[in-house]
């Protein structure tokens, strides 16, 4: 079992999301477990922030409940320490893979202005979902539970799900369709209808890569199967994937069994 633990003044956030979706799942397979913990409850007479030193503006969380948080926590077992920062790591699939790894981790919510620098000397990883500020780190702590949380085997009823998730495939994700089959005048691609795997995964794959070509540029691997660099290629040229397939398709069926 993975555990976390969130360190907040907001703990209700943290509870809240517990109750849905994927890390309620597995909450109830056993597969993680999240306890958010109060900060007030560490502090002297319930104040976790004071005013910065130097006359500098703003509210600063204090340092001694963050303390005595991790060294409850860490009686058990050193948990790895996360720090919610806005130029902190850009949380991404790979670092969610990496982070996978570990049996304890705890996640220390910044809030107002920033947190005691002294704090930072507990800290493993400081971890941002971007370049832009939010009002504090829970939202950040959750995307890592949440994140982590589905890549645990078990976790996901459909594991395939995981292999064809966007950036965890080499490209982007595909448009997905279910019924009607006519909403609108907008109808499924009849790839999709036909009952041909062996299309369907390749019209998979040109979308997958259409869609990384024009949104991601820069994601696009070099090191291009065959395949894919004839996709890539017709993709540039204008063609649409009728066209691509009607020109070339025949010449890789063989290859699809790589996909």
């Amino acid at each position: 079992m993975l555990s976390f633990y969130v360190l907040t003044i907001f703990p209700k956030i943290i509870e809240c999301y517990t109750e849905f979706g994927i890390v309620k799942q597995a909450i109830k397979k056993n597969a993680v477990s999240v306890e958010s913990i109060d900060l007030r409850k560490y502090a002297d007479k319930g104040q976790v922030d004071d005013v910065a030193y130097g006359g500098l503006p703003g509210m600063v969380l204090k340092p001694e409940p963050v303390f005595r948080a991790i060294e409850e926590i860490s009686k058990e077992e050193k948990p790895f320490v996360i720090l919610t920062e806005p130029w902190g790591d850009r949380l991404n699939q790979e670092l969610l893979r990496e982070l996978s790894a570990h049996k304890h981790i705890a996640i220390i919510c910044g809030r107002y202005e920033g947190i005691d620098e002294r704090v930072k000397s507990l800290v493993d990883m400081e971890v941002s979902l971007g370049d832009f500020i939010l009002s504090g780190g829970e939202l950040v702590a959750l995307s890592l539970i949440d994140g982590i949380a589905r890549l645990i085997p078990g976790v996901l009823s459909e594991p395939l799900s995981i292999e064809e998730d966007s950036f965890s495939n080499r490209w982007l994700g595909y448009p997905v369709y279910t019924r009607p089959q006519i909403y609108k005048d907008m109808e499924v691609p009849e790839e999709l209808l036909s009952g041909n795997h062996k299309l369907i995964k390749l019209w998979t794959l040109w979308h997958r890569i259409k869609k990384t070509y024009e949104l991601r540029p820069e994601s696009v691997p070099q090191d291009l199967t065959p395949l894919e660099r004839s996709i890539l290629e017709g993709i540039k040229a204008g063609l649409s994937f009728q066209e691509w397939y009607g020109r070339f398709g025949s010449r890789f069926k063989e290859g699809l069994k790589n996909i």
